[in-house]
């Protein structure tokens, strides 16, 4: 028994590495379907919970579902046209900013008493001269505004599979001999869509609470585009770990050079981590943990390997598409163990199957 488990798991590496392949030269393709699929989960969950709204019941269900992909496709727009707004502001201010980063330094410079070194000269000349604040703001934020563009795609893609969504049941049970496969099919698809749907409704209102929160810190500290900043950080939030922090970087270097104020940059800083803290420590391991039953050394493996393949949409879909691939390795005994091993926690049926073999 032990020699087929090591033969299944270099099978299951082979073709997850082929799987991988694929993933990566296919993703232009790829990629828009994945996240139409996902809309899609999520449009028909909100709209079976909104369905059950007595002033909504009297409205077809494919009317409410085609109702909310277009409040999602104008809200994506809506994102879209704020970064948008927002790199040409950045970019006509730059000019503004970077004289008050060279008032901070010139001020550590006659503190310190570094004009009078040549040191000081040479720092300028790799800092102060060579520092284009438009440039790099430009550059770190136009990966933002370029998922505009794979918008008309993923509403394409979800507005057909929406509309194929009724007859897809009594498609695969013409596709199936007997009805306890197709029944199996039909049951392993809903454990999918149960955990991808419930994964992004908790994460995506606690993304909510977050930019909420961020927002209020910005606007008090007077943050130039505290809107903007704000829904960045909840947006990055979708990435485990890392994503809010990185997203908490950018409104703080802006702050360097907006205030010329250390003060109010530390007092921002401060605020702004502990809105993630109290998140990251408090609510996500109440809500989240009980949706996606994930080894933490697992997300950040797929993490890493999700942003490689997909770049930044790799890596806010890691969590789920990680968790669609430990439900499909779950549901064959012959790879059950795999899925054991990704997980965090391991119920009591798991542990007796692990016994058996």
């Amino acid at each position: 028994m032990k020699d087929f488990r090591l033969l299944n798991l270099a099978l299951a590496l082979f073709v997850m590495l082929a799987v991988g392949w694929l993933l990566y030269i296919g993703r232009p393709i790829i990629l828009p379907l994945v996240m139409a699929l996902i809309t899609v989960y999520v449009m028909v969950s909100a709209s079976n919970l909104l369905h059950r709204q007595p002033l909504l019941r009297v409205l077809p269900a494919p009317v409410l579902r085609f109702s909310l992909l277009s409040v999602f496709a104008i809200i994506v727009l809506a994102l879209a046209f704020l970064t948008a707004a927002t790199i040409r502001e950045i970019a006509s201010q730059a000019t503004v900013y970077e004289a008050n980063i060279d008032t901070i330094l010139e001020g550590i410079a006659t503190r310190f008493e570094l004009d009078r070194q040549e040191i000081w000269e040479e720092l300028r000349t790799v800092t102060i001269d060579a520092f284009d604040l438009r440039a790099v703001f430009l550059g770190a934020l136009g990966g933002f505004s370029s998922v505009g563009a794979t918008v008309f795609l993923v509403v394409l893609y979800a507005a057909f599979l929406m509309s194929e969504r009724d007859a897809f049941d009594s498609k695969i049970k013409a596709a199936f001999d007997t009805e306890e496969q197709s029944e199996k099919v039909l049951e392993f698809i809903k454990a999918i869509n149960s955990r991808i749907s419930d994964y992004l409704a908790v994460k995506t209102l606690i993304n909510l609470v977050l930019a909420a929160f961020s927002f209020v810190v910005l606007w008090a500290h007077g943050t130039d585009f505290a809107l903007f900043w704000a829904v960045l950080i909840g947006l990055l939030n979708y990435i485990p770990y890392i994503g809010s922090y990185f997203g908490v970087f950018f409104p703080v270097a802006l702050s360097v050079a907006q205030f010329g104020s250390l003060y109010v940059t530390l007092s921002l800083t401060g605020f702004l981590v502990l809105a993630q803290v109290i998140v990251g420590n408090v609510l996500e391991p109440r809500l989240v943990g009980r949706q996606v039953n994930l080894s933490p050394i697992v997300v950040l493996v797929a993490l890493s390997v999700w942003t490689a393949l997909w770049g930044i949409p790799g890596a806010i879909l890691a969590v789920p598409m990680t968790s669609v691939l430990a439900i499909i390795l779950g549901s064959f005994k012959e790879t059950r163990f795999l899925a054991v091993l990704l997980a965090e926690k391991v119920d009591a049926e798991d542990q007796a199957t692990a016994t058996e073999t």
